[in-house]
């Protein structure tokens, strides 16, 4: 489904991706690991397409497809979704408007006319009841006075609500109780199926406790420097990430 090979990016000059490959299945779901700075979230930016930052080399393969020149929407509408680290409010459109409105431009773009009304109504309170979501919630201007696991909880209800074949959690656990974090684990949980495929990129072993990868990579100084399965992420709670910098070097 994802497909990157010696990717190098950056931004302003400054490159912060330096090598990447990485080769992601429908149906698996890849937990990528590492400490501040290392590239994670800029990694998840450049596969969205985020114009801040400059592709100097390598390729980018969705679906078969090279993605490097297409605009953040247009990957968004193959079905690439980013839930971002600190998501924006949008004071005036409420939760219900904006999911709406992001439905009916990927029907639009895929040809497709705009989702019946009470097909849509339906949709919106099956998946805000997946979530424990209250029905006021909807009504709410956009992540606007939102807590921060309001604001995560929220975009899982986009994710499902849009069913991207790619869904990017960049740091999703973040500012999420355990209550919050059980909820929205569960959720992705609930979505996951042989046809999509996840990126969960976390700073901790916690939240893959409930959303279980196959595959855990570790991403340093803008490289992938190891792979392995869940059992490495709890090697990396217990030991953290020296070990692995020396083990890097020694090769």
């Amino acid at each position: 489904m994802l497909q990157i090979k010696n990717l190098h990016a950056g931004v302003e000059e400054t490159d912060i991706l330096k090598g990447i490959n990485l080769e992601v299945k429908a149906g698996e779901v890849h937990a990528i690991m590492g400490p501040n700075g290392s590239g994670k979230s800029t990694l998840a930016s450049v596969i969205a397409g985020k114009e801040e930052f400059d592709v100097t080399q390598g390729n980018i393969y969705f679906e078969s497809e090279d993605i490097a020149e297409l605009a953040p929407e247009e990957r968004a509408h193959k079905g690439i979704f980013l839930s971002f680290q600190y998501p924006v409010e949008i004071p005036g459109v409420s939760v219900t408007n904006f999911i709406k409105t992001a439905i009916n431009e990927n029907r639009k773009a895929k040809g497709l006319e705009d989702m019946p009304a009470n097909e849509m109504l339906k949709m919106i309170r099956e998946k805000a009841e997946m979530f424990e979501m209250d029905r006021k919630f909807l009504s709410r201007s956009l992540n606007e006075g939102f807590s921060g696991g309001e604001k995560k909880r929220n975009e899982i209800f986009q994710l499902a609500m849009l069913d991207p074949k790619l869904a990017i959690l960049d740091e999703t656990d973040s500012g999420l109780d355990i209550d919050a974090l059980r909820v929205v684990a569960n959720g992705v949980n609930k979505l996951k199926s042989n046809k999509n495929a996840i990126v969960v990129i976390t700073h901790y072993q916690r939240l893959l406790d409930h959303i279980v990868p196959d595959f855990v990579h570790v991403l340093m100084d803008g490289k992938i420097v190891k792979t392995g399965t869940k059992e490495l992420a709890y090697e990396l709670e217990e030991r953290g990430y020296d070990w692995i910098k020396e083990e890097a070097k020694a090769v």
